[in-house]
């Protein structure tokens, strides 16, 4: 649960570290940017700010900002009836960002991963995006990517987005943040 002013202020975040990384952002998509607690009540440990650019029954194109070490927590797309799934290409466009995914564990794992949450990281695959690097999830792919030490913006590309409907390994994740007035 976030109180309106949390949400201002990392909607506020958001906004000049989409500028920063040189994409135009209008004063109501500033105010429009989805800032997702998971329920979990640690926005700086775990969550994230989501300008959705377009969505349709076809594709979707999101600006996901991230705040330094920012993380989003291992998820996937399944399968809706007869939709295979939201297939997801990952691109960095400011920052460093770490991808968590199905591999063998890698050895010197750069992630910061509270101990709190790691038993619900169970792919420990690790691919580092640079500005300019993308990566493209299967659907149903079991994944999870963390922000480097700056922070970082990327662009999620995807098929038909169902973000509320993604199926996540902790338990204690709710997909609709729940905002409250102070």
């Amino acid at each position: 649960m976030l109180t309106r002013s949390q949400v201002r202020r990392a909607q506020q975040r958001a906004a000049e570290r989409i500028r920063r990384a040189g994409i135009a952002i209008r004063a109501d998509e500033a105010q429009a940017i989805e800032v997702a607690d998971l329920g979990l009540n640690e926005l700086e440990i775990t969550g994230l700010q989501i300008l959705t650019v377009v969505s349709t029954a076809n594709y979707a194109a999101k600006i996901i900002a991230l705040e330094p070490n920012q993380l989003c927590p291992q998820h996937r797309h399944p399968p809706l009836g007869d939709y295979a799934g939201k297939e997801e290409t990952i691109r960095c466009q400011w920052g460093e960002l770490i991808l968590g995914m199905p591999g063998e564990p890698t050895p010197a794992s750069r992630a910061r991963i509270p101990a709190h949450r790691a038993p619900y990281y169970t792919v420990r695959h690790e691919l580092i995006l640079h500005p300019g690097e993308q990566y493209t999830f299967p659907p149903n792919t079991w994944h999870w990517f963390q922000a480097g030490p700056e922070g970082a913006v990327v662009w999620s590309f995807s098929s038909q987005a169902f973000d509320v409907q993604d199926d996540f390994t902790d338990p204690a994740i709710r997909r609709v943040t729940e905002i409250v007035e102070d």
